[in-house]
């Protein structure tokens, strides 16, 4: 078994008794919902761990778990990859940085097992999520996958739908180490990024408007809700309206080849930055 690392004011280490598999199992419908049928089962946990998965926690010096870590390792196009599946965080240990000491250990993991590249799906719609995997880990984006899972049972999923960003982690790339080292991310976009989905402007939530398709710039911007849940709890159908616009915008510029690069968050709107191949 892996050793444990002190990470701050956490532990990360291994999932080890079937009480802890079993705490994991708990974390994980008090993040996506009671109930949740996605969840990751103990049995899977488990044998992950077996198959040079990651499977840890991040516990308190009193043995509370507040954050976990699951991942599976294997081939994918010809080349051996970590898939992500989990990361959560107790809602009281949220915003505290312990997500990216989360995947700094798994990371670290990955790389003993001889494995340099990782995979995970996020939300496009979920800034902070998206803040957290471009600015302090340095992935990049490459792949859109529209409804990736289908229609699920958890609350976080209602009415947006399943729609993914393929975060890509090169984890000897001089971009990830930077980050991870706490290099900052650029504060703002450059004077040449073309805004090509803006909000409206002038309502009492962030409304879309018409995406543009016929931007041929080397930069461009694509605008996002900073706060999707809100919109989701006052205006379901406002929220249905930025996953359209978003998706028709993301898919149009990465089917040219555009790559999302970084997110640069405001008050009520936040910008995903994508640039053209060989940009730095």
């Amino acid at each position: 078994m892996v050793a444990g690392r002190k990470a701050g004011s956490h532990i990360m280490r291994p999932f080890e008794t079937m009480q802890e598999f079993h705490d994991c199992v708990e974390l994980q419908e008090e993040t996506w919902g009671r109930g949740f049928s996605e969840r990751v089962p103990t049995a899977i946990l488990k044998v992950s761990q077996i198959l040079g998965g990651v499977a840890a926690g991040a516990y308190t010096e009193d043995g509370d778990l507040e954050g976990l870590v699951f991942g599976m390792t294997g081939i994918r196009d010809g080349e051996l990859v970590h898939w992500s599946d989990l990361l959560a965080v107790t809602e009281h240990s949220r915003d505290a940085g312990l997500g990216t000491q989360l995947k700094a250990y798994q990371r670290e993991q990955v790389l003993a097992r001889g494995v340099e590249k990782m995979l995970w799906t996020f939300d496009p719609l979920q800034s902070r999520n998206a803040y957290l995997n471009f600015a302090k880990l340095g992935i990049v984006v490459q792949e859109y996958a529209e409804n990736m899972y289908g229609e699920t049972d958890s609350p976080l999923h209602r009415g947006v739908g399943t729609d993914r960003f393929v975060a890509l982690w090169e984890l000897t790339s001089l971009r990830a180490t930077h980050r991870l080292a706490g290099s900052k991310p650029p504060a703002q976009p450059s004077e040449h990024a073309i805004q090509v989905l803006a909000e409206t402007g002038g309502h009492t939530l962030p409304e879309p408007g018409v995406p543009d398709l016929q931007s041929e710039g080397k930069e461009v911007l694509v605008a996002i809700p900073s706060d999707i849940m809100q919109v989701m709890n006052i205006d379901i159908r406002l929220a249905g309206r930025w996953r359209e616009a978003t998706r028709e915008t993301l898919v149009y510029y990465m089917s040219k080849g555009y790559e999302v690069h970084e997110i640069f968050r405001g008050e009520r709107t936040s910008d995903y930055l994508l640039v053209q191949p060989g940009m730095p």
